[in-house]
């Protein structure tokens, strides 16, 4: 007689195979049933048997309502109210500012702002300025988290206390030195004011982006930069086809933090660009404001924040969706 047997732990039993000469197989038992966790709702606030309790669960999802409600007339409200008083003439913005177009739309506001305030000229002048300073954080972040986290020098920590160490210094005490080496640069020997450069080489100096990068480096798996670095991949080529392809979404958080942070930028652009043709709308508006209508303003306004808008809700998947390596490491 043959007996066919498994691997078998204590919790195996012996089966018998049926047909003459058959032996036993040994199987291994039943898996035991996991205790339940704990409902979910009684990790919270409220435990269960209080939802189901009437006065608590009525009470609960009014507030919940209530909540929602302020949170959108808070986030959306300014926005809505910019729009419509973008298309709303003067006279309804002063007198009745919160009645549905009283007196009909004023389309001919944006066509106004756009060609009569030349917001058209100044738009493309902070679309050239956001995109430098883009490339700018996007180019000293990524390589400066490389060095500090992949390649790790000696000096990588000393290099990685300095540049914490500037987050602690307040953005003001800097203009002063900052704009006077702006105006007579070092090594240039010529100065930068009324020039782009004046604002996309400062605003490459970003410690928080060089951190971010870092950290988000550091959590990509070693393995496959040893790998790469087994095939003969160089740094270079380490950084341009590993590195940076697995760290999509940092690089778009990042390059929302830098747009948004050169749209919105004022004072600094108002310092080094004192020629009104190449200023962008952030400062030019202002200055426009004691001589322009109030419903061309508004729809000025309106067109300056088309940009942000639509950067949130293109990339608004990347602050949600974690970091992806994309099938980089196999098992």
């Amino acid at each position: 007689m043959t007996t066919s047997t498994t691997p078998a732990g204590p919790t195996a039993e012996a089966v018998p195979l049926p047909g003459p000469g058959a032996g036993t197989v040994v199987a291994p038992a039943a898996r035991r049933r996991r205790p339940r966790r704990p409902a979910e709702a009684d990790r919270g606030a409220l435990s269960a048997a209080d939802w189901r309790r009437p006065l608590v669960r009525r009470s609960m999802r009014l507030s919940h309502g209530v909540l929602l409600a302020l949170l959108v007339l808070c986030g959306l409200g300014p926005l809505v109210l910019l729009a419509k008083f973008a298309v709303t003439p003067t006279q309804d913005i002063l007198r009745t500012p919160l009645a549905v177009f009283p007196n009909g739309i004023a389309w001919d506001n944006l066509s106004a702002a756009w060609n009569d305030v030349q917001v058209s000229r100044y738009f493309l002048n902070t679309v050239v300025l956001a995109a430098g300073s883009w490339a700018s954080q996007i180019l000293v972040a990524t390589t400066g988290g490389y060095l500090l986290s992949v390649l790790r020098p000696r000096y990588a920590k000393v290099v990685q206390g300095a540049v914490l160490a500037t987050l602690f210094v307040p953005a003001v005490v800097l203009l002063v030195p900052l704009y006077l080496v702006i105006l007579d640069p070092p090594v240039l020997g010529r100065s930068l004011m009324n020039s782009y450069w004046a604002v996309w080489l400062p605003a490459g100096a970003s410690a928080f982006n060089v951190l971010l990068m870092q950290r988000f480096f550091d959590s990509l798996p070693r393995e496959v930069f040893e790998a790469a670095r087994v095939d003969g991949a160089g740094p270079f080529r380490l950084f341009w086809s590993i590195v940076l392809p697995m760290s999509r979404p940092i690089l778009g958080v990042v390059s929302v933090f830098a747009v948004i942070a050169s749209w919105k930028d004022f004072l600094w652009p108002l310092l080094v660009l004192r020629d009104p043709a190449i200023q962008p709308l952030s400062v030019r508006l202002p200055s426009l404001q004691a001589t322009t209508d109030l419903g061309v303003l508004m729809a000025a306004l309106a067109i300056s924040t088309l940009i942000p808008v639509l950067l949130f809700l293109v990339f608004q998947r990347l602050f949600l969706r974690g970091a992806g390596l994309g099938g980089a490491v196999k098992g």
